[in-house]
């Protein structure tokens, strides 16, 4: 037996942010953004349709942190009146940022006590969310969970929760134009790893893996192409619908091993998070030949009949990007990635993972061989 769902509206299309208005329904809104002119000109252009927002946390920085968001609820706290919708216009931190807002309702500790100890759900606030995606990558405008980082004590946490998926989430892939080559990289790599990551995931089903395979191979096609005309809007919207179809895909699945080795690389070593989820995906592929059923057959859509090829050309495929595939490629000494290795199956994204530790840790003895 399986399941699937999700209840977000979605609204996809060159100008689909000419229906935010709409989506608002004169509610009293605050907007969450980034400290950059291009979205103070996106927020300007919002106030003039919707009137202007009751409160806007424009200062969000990439990997959410209990140290941003602590006074960023303060600032929900102190409105005399809680907005009644929050609009996320940006990428995923922004969108993650929100979820944490939503929930606080300007009270972070009830949001750090879920956090940490997995209770308190029943005082979150859960204020509606209407995501506009500026970056085509997380997904997050379309599940309901949001990572949140505790840098200070090497933390990562997952907020997770079904009352915070948003209400709508409106992709407009011209609002994608012009992200710069880094950006457009490594959010393109962190679409193809949510993609791949439902399909060797215990929690995947046939329509997951449906949304997974159009989004991987979408990703392998078009975006080298991209990376070379960063202006093109078709390429854009493809880019955007590959990352939704993902969001679709794991928003029931989760993510898996390849994700929760990439956490302490990203805290310990600075590697962005769409390259360090992503440059073990090889190595996990060649891990799981053999699994069978519809998940081997959602692979082989992809990558073709034979996976031990189909690992290759994804090694080649990243290499051409400029990711390379081993641990030391990204500054980890060979004494410190076992570790990490066997910490990531032990938590609850590698205990999502199908295939096991002993076969993994045999594709990274051959590389290093």
């Amino acid at each position: 037996m399986w399941a699937y769902n999700n209840p977000v509206q979605v609204r996809f299309g060159a100008g689909a942010m000419d229906s935010l208005a709409d989506q608002i329904k004169g509610r009293r809104y605050a907007i969450v953004t980034y400290p950059e002119p291009y979205f103070a000109e996106l927020s300007a252009s919002i106030a003039e349709r919707s009137g202007p927002a009751a409160l806007i946390v424009d200062d969000v920085a990439p990997n959410p942190d209990y140290k941003h968001l602590l006074p960023q609820c303060v600032r929900f706290a102190e409105l005399e009146t809680q907005p009644d919708v929050i609009v996320a216009l940006g990428g995923g931190s922004v969108i993650d940022s929100a979820k944490v807002f939503a929930a606080a309702g300007g009270s972070f500790s009830n949001v750090a006590r879920y956090l940490e100890t997995g209770q308190g759900a029943d005082a979150f606030v859960n204020t509606p969310i209407i995501a506009v995606p500026t970056t085509a990558g997380t997904g997050s405008e379309v599940t309901c969970w949001a990572t949140v980082w505790d840098e200070a004590r090497g933390k990562k946490f997952s907020l997770a929760h079904r009352d915070l998926y948003p209400e709508a989430a409106i992709v407009d892939p011209a609002l994608m134009l012009g992200k710069p080559y880094g950006l457009t990289l490594s959010t393109g790599l962190d679409t193809l790893s949510h993609a791949l990551e439902s399909i060797w995931n215990v929690n995947a089903n046939p329509i997951s893996a449906r949304f997974a395979v159009a989004s991987a191979k979408r990703i392998l096609r078009d975006l080298p192409s991209l990376l070379g005309d960063l202006q093109n809007l078709d390429l854009r919207a493809s880019m955007a619908e590959a990352s939704l179809m993902a969001g679709m895909a794991f928003s029931n699945t989760k993510t898996a091993i390849a994700h929760n080795i990439s956490y302490p690389i990203t805290l310990g070593w600075g590697v962005q998070h769409g390259i360090a989820c992503s440059f073990t995906l090889p190595s996990v592929l060649r891990s799981v030949i053999g699994l069978g059923g519809f998940r081997e057959e959602a692979l082989k859509e992809i990558f073709g009949e034979d996976l031990g090829r189909g690992a290759d050309d994804l090694d080649r495929f990243l290499n051409a990007v400029g990711v390379g595939t081993r641990f030391h490629d990204h500054g980890i000494p060979a004494h410190r990635w076992p570790g990490i290795i066997r910490d990531a199956f032990a938590g609850e994204r590698g205990r999502n993972f199908i295939g096991t530790l002993d076969r993994f840790m045999a594709t990274q003895d051959a590389l290093a061989t």
